[in-house]
């Protein structure tokens, strides 16, 4: 098995998710003992927030390229950033590194793809659902995308950086987000993707009338996919930074 190298802690909460699911990914193919090889690099969120806010994007993506320098130091055979908001800079990350950046948005695309879908709904950090580096390329992957409206999506960053972010989980907060997934569905949505990594702390399938497609775990399943595989060895090969075809989750 390829080592997988994670940029995580943005925020640990979600990063402590990925390792589980790497392992029982990695478990689940091989059986036994087996567990995932891989190696962390856990950054302090507050900081990476900061820049966030402040617009110093630059200087946020230098902070995730020395990350992942120092993962392929560490004898990483590809990099995962593990949070849908930081691939703003992924293609700096992805410059930093000889190995290849999975990129979560295409593991993402890959299984709303597979599961026949193409009009999903988008939750996530306001940057995520307003910004064009997350939902560009999933419209480039032929996916019509929605988000919600100004104040869904006010309410959906602010839960997510107030208290999923702090391991805060309220029932409150959890039946406000069935609303605005409704929402979502009733303006023809098909499946809904939760992309930011924290949401699936708080939503579910029992949720959501429609699929759902929780980010985190198709990009953990999509890097033991790539770990396992031969073909990973070849950077430059066509699949290389594409996440494979993964099934989405559906109701209960």
């Amino acid at each position: 098995m390829k080592t997988i190298g994670l940029i995580g802690g943005m925020s640990w909460e979600s990063t402590a998710e990925y390792y589980r699911l790497l392992n029982e990914f990695t478990r689940d193919r091989l059986g036994g003992l087996h567990s995932a090889r891989c190696v962390l690099y856990s950054v302090d969120f507050a900081e990476i927030e900061q820049l966030q806010v402040q617009g110093r994007w630059a200087e946020a993506g230098g902070v995730l390229a020395d990350a992942a320098r120092s993962l392929e130091a560490a004898g990483a055979d590809m990099v995962l950033i593990c949070t849908n908001t930081m691939h703003k800079v992924a293609d700096t990350v992805a410059a930093a590194v000889s190995v290849p950046l999975l990129h979560l948005a295409d593991a993402t695309a890959a299984a709303v793809r597979a599961s026949g879908l193409r009009r999903v709904g988008l939750l996530g950090t306001a940057f995520t659902m307003e910004q064009d580096f997350y939902r560009g390329r999933l419209e480039a992957a032929g996916l019509h995308v929605t988000v919600p409206d100004a104040e869904g999506r006010a309410l959906v960053h602010q839960v997510i950086y107030d208290e999923l972010c702090r391991g805060i989980i309220r029932e409150e907060s959890r039946s406000a987000y069935r609303k605005v997934i409704q929402d979502l569905v009733s303006a023809g949505a098909e499946g809904i993707i939760l992309g930011c990594t924290e949401i699936e702390l708080l939503a579910g399938p029992e949720d959501s009338p429609v699929p759902l497609f929780p980010t985190a775990r198709l990009h953990a399943e999509a890097a033991v996919t790539a770990a396992l595989s031969d073909a990973w060895n070849a950077p430059d090969a066509p699949d290389a930074r594409v996440g494979p075809s993964a099934p989405s989750v559906r109701p209960a």
